[in-house]
Parts: C-alpha cells; structure tokens; sequence
C-alpha cells in the first residue's frame, strides 16, 4: 500500500487539508459515491497513525464490501475514482487561492450566456481583485490578459462600431507576459550553460532583446528584472548592470511569489560569487548584503536556510570582519536550518567565528 499511488500522495496532506478534502468529498457536487468516502477515511486513520504493518488490499476490501466477493477491477477503479477527486481538490486549492481566477472565469461564463447586466459589474469586480494582487510576476499580465480578452468578448456585440474598445490592453498585457516569460527562461538557459551545453532554437529571441532595449519597462518589473539579469549574464564586465539589477530587486522583489523572489536574487547572488572567484573584494559586501536582504524579507523558498547557504554567509561576513554580525546571524538564523544538520552547522561555524576571533 505504501507504493500505492494515492496513498503516496494522501501522505503530503496535513491536518487543516484532510479535513478540507473530507469536505470537499461529502460534497453531492463533487462526489455521490459514498464508498469513495469510507476508502479515504480508512486510508487517513492509517496513515495518521503511522503504522508500521501495510494495508492488504484484501483488508481494505473487507473494509468496504464486508463479505462480498473480491473484484479486483472494482478495487482498482476505485483507487482511480478517489485519485481524481483529489486531483480536482488539489485544483481547486490553487483556484481559491486567487479571487481573480473565478473574477475572469466569470467574466467569460456571463458572455457565453449573454447576460448583459452583468457585463459592467463583473467587469468592475475582476479589475479591483486585479489592483488588490499583491505579485505581479509574469503571470499577473496573463490574468490581465484574460480579463480584457473575456470582457471583449463578452461585450463587443454590444459597442457601437464607432467606441474606442480594450484592444490596446488587451494586446499590451500579453505582450507583457510573453516578454517577461521569454526572459526568464532564456535567463535559465544562459545560467546551466556552465554546467550543460545544449541547442536551444528560441523563435524571436533577438527581436525580443532589440526591442527591449529600445524601450523603457521599468514599469513592469518581471521584464526590467530579467533584462538586467539577462545583461550580468551576457556582459558581466559591466558592474553597472549587477548594480541596476539591486536597485530593482530592492523596489519590486516584494511583488514576486517567494520561489522566484529567491530565485532571482539567486542570479544576483552568483554574479557575485563570480566576482568573488576572480579577486573582486568589493563583492565580498555585496554578497552579505544581498543574503541579508532575503533574510529581513523572509524570501526562503521553504523557510529555511541551506547548511551550505548559512555556511557561506559566514565565511563572507567573517572575512569582512564582521564578528559580531556573525555571532548574532548565527544564533538569530540557526533554526532555519533542517534539524538534521543544525547542531554540526552551528557548531562547526560558531568554531570558525572563533578561530577568526583567536
């Protein structure tokens, strides 16, 4: 049972999220089969409880049909039938998350229906959800998008030929996703080429690059951002690009999801290293503060601080000559560290502080 698809995938969900699925399995819009129910609740007691002995199918059966005779087709659709609910569950935790999917999803369903009065409402309601989005990486364009896109759709039978439509941000708002994804990717591309060389062939690439720098989009930050990272990667020789890059992470790191928060003060972080590497002592500083930058943000993907990560900072700040900063990192940072590696991690590098003291 433990290399069972669903139970594997039943062992991720907390308290707070089995009980929200129990609920969203009760419910006669998502599920009718009560047996469906039985299964997941037998499989939640066990998993809960930790048990060393696996579930026999045959006891599981047992569970569910008492004495009648065992099917295992029957058997197996069920698993298949609770593993698409939860799926959907899992959908929906994501769709809920964000008040603007169901805002542009409505939007479309009023149009197909032609309901007209409530074109303008809805239309007003997606766009205060869309002010109130406190990310705006690439894909807050793409809600944007979609909005305007829907709202055209829906209400163009009803414009005079002769009205001024939503076209412009229609078209703007894609274009603006489509850049800043284009970027972010080429971006990974560029940083693995150390490590791995393959053929990318990316449609308009250069366009992309010309156009960009041509024109002002320090008003979306997910293309400023990624332009500047795109340039320390393609022409690191130039310290001006790092320092525009800071600038921007400074002003606009808040309005990115925490995963690529950490993500592009990363490529920051290695251009420093770069610099490191190459007797640049100036980027000694600009390392630790880039890492206290993330710190005083809380942009750590997981919540905690690699061994690694912890151990660099460090030796950066205690090359510096920053003993009391480290001692206070050390001991304000120490449990973001996995339990696993915290007690050798802070032993061994409160050691090191103390060797720099002699």
């Amino acid at each position: 049972m433990y290399k069972n698809k669903l139970y594997s995938i039943l062992t991720h969900f907390d308290k707070i999220e089995q009980n929200r699925l129990r609920k969203y399995l009760i419910s006669p819009y998502f599920n009718r089969n009560e047996t469906l129910v039985a299964l997941f609740d037998l499989l939640i007691v066990h998993i809960n409880k930790q048990k060393e002995r696996e579930l026999d199918k045959m006891e599981v059966w047992k569970h569910l049909f008492q004495d009648s005779a065992y099917d295992d087709v029957r058997y197996r659709k069920l698993f298949s039938d609770l593993l698409k609910l939860v799926e959907g569950f899992l959908a929906h935790q994501v769709y809920d998350e964000n008040p603007i999917h169901m805002a542009t999803y409505l939007i479309e369903a009023v149009g197909r229906k032609k309901m007209e009065r409530l074109y303008n409402s809805t239309m007003k309601t997606a766009r205060r959800l869309s002010k109130q989005q406190f990310f705006k990486p690439a894909n807050y364009y793409f809600y944007q998008y979609q909005i305007e896109r829907n709202f055209y759709e829906a209400a163009q039978l009803e414009l005079d030929r002769s009205s001024k439509t939503n076209i412009e941000d229609i078209m703007n708002n894609l274009d603006y996703f489509f850049l800043a994804e284009k970027l972010k990717y080429y971006c990974s591309i560029l940083s693995r080429q150390n490590v791995v060389s393959f053929k990318y062939e990316l449609l308009f690439l250069e366009e992309i690059l010309s156009h960009i720098n041509k024109h002002n989009y320090e008003n979306v930050p997910p293309i400023a951002i990624y332009y500047q990272i795109y340039l320390t990667q393609t022409d690191d020789n130039n310290t001006d690009h790092y320092f525009k890059l800071k600038d921007l992470l400074e002003k606009h790191s808040r309005e990115f999801p925490i995963n690529e928060a950490e993500r592009i003060y990363t490529y920051a972080i290695n251009y420093c290293i770069s610099k490191i590497n190459k007797g640049k002592q100036l980027f000694l500083k600009e390392f630790l503060e880039l890492n206290e930058a993330i710190l005083e943000k809380g942009i750590l993907a997981d919540g905690q601080l690699s061994p690694w990560r912890f151990q660099n900072i460090v030796v950066v700040a205690l090359r510096l000559g920053n003993f009391n900063w480290t001692e206070e990192f050390i001991n304000k940072y120490q449990h973001k560290l996995s339990e696993a590696f915290r007690e050798n991690a802070v032993t061994y590098n409160t050691a090191r502080l103390y060797w720099y003291q002699k």
